[in-house]
């Protein structure tokens, strides 16, 4: 196609929509920009961001559909990356006439993600209270005791994990069964994966749940991770729609829940257990963060958030209590440096408390106290 100079513009979401009318959808023959399944179309320079509502009887005959439209975008000149999801709001029922019934939907759900063994996630009820630092250590722990590991960041709305391991290149994309999949990074032993490597750390992803949605499932299936003994996840905060995505779209061996000790935190994160229990995902543990602070100076401890909340709730509710992380400036500063701590000072105490953390998380999914499971059926009443 030839374009003018004034054509040469930045895209705008018109340029998309006439590239999309190429697109056709197999069985009406419809262009899909006038099939009405489009999501809104975002775009921030050379990304462009959209998602095709579907039907969920629908997703594999979507797919070559999906790639099409994303080759189709990627054909305009000034592109640089294209992120197209399919989704579906459509909770799960009854089906409708002429869809499968629930053994044959059943079949057709993902079992788990090639060639990775675990997928677990790091929740938290409420943010700002050191998940991302906690799944990040974690993740390296795990590497050090000789696990293939990969660490996914699926914080949309708050992507850490670029800043905490000190990656901020873009990923190499290469071509894949059903269109250009990406290559995650690595540091410090670790497959890394995040929203934050495909846009500017400043810009704001204001984004509804079904964009949400088909960010964290792009982000899981179009992405090579090769063998991984355990993928670990790094969930945004709270009980919504990506929560929710992560519990349909694979099958979590479990969950770490991360709080403070102070009762606010505490009642967020018994939501987050109440949520990963009634979708059927094992609840491995409870870690309190922040559990005591040691003066650099004169070495008093002081408990600035309260102390033992988390582990009283933890056998409260009857689920491992995993361990009491203290609130300690070089993690903090290791952290912000994008140096993190078990990988950097190992021979220190907070170290030591990761690497045990990452003994008992291995020691439940090889144990099998987190099981294997199919994806579940959620609906909502």
């Amino acid at each position: 196609m030839i374009r003018n100079e004034e054509q040469a513009l930045p895209i705008a979401p018109a340029d998309v929509l006439r590239a999309l009318e190429l697109v056709k959808l197999p069985a009406s023959g419809q262009s899909l920009t006038a099939s009405g399944r489009l999501t809104e179309i975002r775009v921030d320079g050379g990304k462009v961001m959209f998602a095709i509502a579907i039907d969920p009887t629908e997703a594999r005959a979507m797919e070559p559909v999906r790639a099409a439209a994303e080759m189709a975008v990627r054909g305009l000149p000034g592109i640089t990356n294209v992120l197209v999801g399919l989704t579906s709001d459509r909770p799960a029922g009854e089906p409708r006439r002429g869809e499968p019934g629930p053994r044959a939907q059943a079949a057709q759900r993902p079992v788990g993600l090639p060639g990775v063994k675990h997928v677990i996630a790091v929740a938290s009820g409420k943010g700002g209270v050191g998940k991302s630092t906690t799944a990040c250590n974690l993740a390296i722990g795990l590497a050090q005791m000789g696990l293939r590991i990969g660490l996914l960041d699926a914080d949309i709305f708050g992507p850490s994990v670029p800043r905490l391991f000190g990656l901020s290149r873009r990923p190499e994309e290469v071509d894949g069964p059903s269109g250009r999949i990406m290559l995650p990074l690595e540091a410090y032993g670790v497959k890394v994966m995040s929203i934050g490597f495909l846009v500017d750390e400043d810009t704001a992803m204001i984004w509804r749940g079904p964009m949400v949605m088909s960010a964290i499932t792009k982000l899981l299936r179009d992405v090579r991770w090769g063998e991984l003994d355990v993928l670990v996840v790094d969930m945004p905060p709270g009980t919504g729609d990506a929560q929710l995505t992560m519990a349909q779209h694979t099958p979590l061996a479990g969950a770490v829940i991360v709080s403070t000790p102070q009762d606010l935190a505490l009642i967020d994160a018994r939501r987050g257990v109440g949520m990963f229990q009634k979708v059927s995902v094992p609840v491995i543990g409870i870690v309190e963060n922040m559990s005591t602070f040691s003066c650099p100076n004169c070495g008093h401890v002081s408990h600035l958030f309260g102390h033992g909340g988390a582990r009283r709730e933890a056998e409260r509710l009857g689920v491992p209590f995993l361990a009491e992380m203290p609130l300690s400036l070089d993690v903090r500063e290791r952290s912000d440096a994008g140096t993190p701590v078990v990988a950097t000072n190992p021979g220190s105490a907070e170290a030591g408390l990761y690497r045990e953390m990452a003994a008992q998380v291995w020691s439940a999914l090889s144990g099998g106290v987190a099981l294997r499971r199919q994806a579940p059926r959620i609906v909502m009443e």
